[in-house]
């Protein structure tokens, strides 16, 4: 059988035009592409800088942003408008991060509910997505002018635990920053491919992937045959890195300065100066047996030794972790092939010479971990180029896939680029109490907007039994056979009630018309992403307006008359606000109604509590 990089039915991409790959970090960020000479991955970077770019928004006086390096230096001098570790937040909630919410030191909106979380800076309102955006760019400006040639299209990695939602968050901040995200790679996949582990069509392997950054860790078992990864298991700790290796060095020479957490706080220089020293420190002893340093006049020494001590109970966690991914994958330490070091952590000594010890073989750290993931993301990059010949590429659904939501937004189930056959789902609920059906409109394309997309099909889902708003448990799934045939699936899970239909989602759409509608969603994405961001504000505003008046309904005679009349005008305001406001206009309406109501709404919530339980004991 001959082997052939299958021409994408997205028209032709240009063998000439660049692909890059994207390792879009929590920590750092960088670019690579394949060398054109030495047919080799390559992380980019100036002359004699490094390719890694911090993954550090900052926000100045007059809303001027800075991303990277110059951002890093506000961190001490401006917490409150420098955004960092935005990549915990990607398609995530409050209510999914009200646990670390004390880890940010920038204000991340808190509104208790499900909605995807925002972050205030001064009297705006970000989400995930364009803060994420804000560094894609940077790394699209810098890969421009290392290049010297226009970079339009991308290979992003994300952890192989990222939901859909996260998938997609990630998507929309590449194309916010005007890139044309061909695929979304699992990060262990990248790491793989670096090695080229998956390249050989004959290859049958299982590989650990150990993933140790600056502020998280985790473990990923893959399976590897016929060029397919499939992830049999991933584990690890979003709190847990390089960074606790830093903590466990100060926290040792606080102890000998006789410092308490009390002379940190009040102290932000000598904080800063006694991490910079840990960093350096652990940096060091990666290749000599002490580091000594001198702040503010007091010598510091460290040994490798103690260093060591310090941190095994960090590294006996990770390797808990991997005995528990084994376990999933229901796999014994034998069953694994090879070992992947990945992330910058990886390199001190303790760490490599315990998971070597753990797995019983040698691992593979040939490749710089700070860069191995981007590397494979480039290596991805061109296979989907089709300039890597010997590698089959599996054919591709040429536009995004998915149906209309509330305030006419596409809501994408199968973004384009994706496998075929594939199968993806998502659930929904209904927004009216008593709500008996629900239209399930499908469409294809990249517009956030359906009206600027194509539509496919449109059926009701009829028969829901009458349940207040949010109750009901909608799941609509996308099948899409190797024929290029969707199925699409709505079921309401509580009473059964089930609605399928059959779709030709190609059919009629010339090689011309895909690209048009492509460069269309780039040159809109801008625009798109602000007017969806306007009606999702809107829409959210709608739902509170809704929620307070029949809370004011119902519990009115609790409520002091002072109380009604302040709640009633911020309902006013924000409904007004509604309908000509700005984003962050309704958003800051939206806080304001939302911090009048909650004093009387948690008392009210209290006394409903105590008369439950009056003359009951627990």
């Amino acid at each position: 059988m001959a082997k052939i990089g299958i021409n994408l039915s997205t028209g032709s991409l240009q063998k000439e035009e660049i692909i890059v790959g994207i390792d879009l970090g929590t920590t750092n960020s960088l670019v690579a592409i394949i060398h054109p000479e030495t047919k080799k991955p390559v992380a980019l970077k100036e002359h004699n800088s490094a390719s890694l770019v911090p993954s550090i928004v900052h926000f100045g006086s007059h809303q001027e942003i800075v991303v990277g390096d110059t951002a890093k230096e506000f961190l001490i001098s401006d917490p409150a408008n420098t955004i960092f570790s935005v990549k915990r937040l990607m398609g995530k909630s409050y209510n999914d991060i009200r646990k670390q919410s004390s880890f940010f030191t920038y204000k991340v909106i808190d509104d208790d509910t499900e909605k995807l979380v925002k972050i205030q800076i001064g009297t705006k309102f970000y989400s995930p997505v364009e803060l994420s955006s804000y560094i894609l760019k940077e790394l699209k400006t810098r890969a421009e002018h290392i290049l010297k040639t226009p970079v339009n299209k991308a290979v992003i990695t994300v952890p192989a635990y990222f939901n859909d939602a996260q998938r997609q968050a990630t998507r929309d901040a590449g194309k916010l920053a005007g890139l044309d995200v061909l695929r979304i790679v699992n990060e262990p996949t990248a790491a793989s491919l670096a090695y080229g582990l998956g390249l050989n069509p004959n290859d049958s392997k299982t590989v650990a992937i150990y993933d140790l950054g600056g502020g998280t860790f985790d473990i990923s078992i893959l399976k590897i045959q016929d060029g397919i990864f499939e992830v049999l298991s991933t584990n690890g700790d979003t709190y847990l890195g390089g960074d606790d290796f830093d903590r466990a060095i100060v926290a040792h020479w606080m102890k000998e300065l006789n410092l308490g957490e009390a002379d940190i706080e009040s102290d932000k220089t000598l904080a800063q100066m006694l991490r910079v020293a840990a960093e350096k420190a652990k940096k060091e002893l990666s290749s000599s047996e002490e580091f000594t340093t001198d702040i503010n006049g007091s010598a510091l020494k460290i040994s490798k030794a103690q260093f060591e001590i310090l941190i095994q109970p960090l590294v006996d966690k990770t390797l808990q972790a991997a005995a528990n991914a084994l376990k999933d994958a229901k796999l014994g330490i034998n069953d694994i092939d090879d070992v992947v070091m990945v992330g910058g952590s990886t390199r001190v000594p303790l760490v490599k010479n315990s998971v070597s010890n753990f797995f019983q073989k040698n691992v593979h750290d040939e490749v710089n971990p700070d860069e191995v993931v981007a590397l494979g993301a480039a290596v991805q990059a061109d296979i989907l180029s089709g300039n890597n010949k010997d590698f089959l590429l599996l054919d591709i659904t040429p536009l995004s896939l998915g149906i209309e939501t509330m305030g006419g937004l596409m809501d994408v189930i199968i973004p384009r680029n994706s496998k075929i056959p594939t199968k993806a789902g998502r659930q929904y609920t209904t927004q009216k109490d008593g709500q008996s059906g629900m239209r399930v409109s499908v469409y294809q394309g990249e517009r956030d907007l359906v009206k600027d997309n194509r539509k496919l099909a449109e059926f009701n889902l009829a028969g829901i039994p009458g349940m207040p708003a949010g109750l009901p448990k909608i799941d609509v799934n996308f099948l899409l056979n190797a024929d290029g045939i969707l199925v699409v699936t709505a079921k309401e899970l509580r009473s059964g009630v089930e609605q399928t239909i059959e779709v030709k989602p190609q059919y009629g759409l010339t090689d011309a018309e895909v690209e048009q509608m492509l460069l269309d969603s780039i040159t809109n994405a801008k625009d798109d992403i602000a007017l969806r961001a306007l009606v999702e504000a809107r829409t959210e505003a709608n739902q509170l307006i809704d929620a307070t008046e029949n809370f004011i309904n119902k519990n009115g005679k609790l409520m002091t008359t002072a109380e009604i009349e302040e709640t009633q005008a911020a309902i006013i305001k924000l409904a007004e606000l509604v309908k000509s406001g700005t984003k962050d206009e309704i958003q800051h309406q939206h806080e304001v109604l939302n911090s009048i109501s909650r004093p009387y709404a948690e008392r009210i919530m209290d006394l409903a509590v105590a008369a439950a339980m009056k003359g009951k004991q627990i």
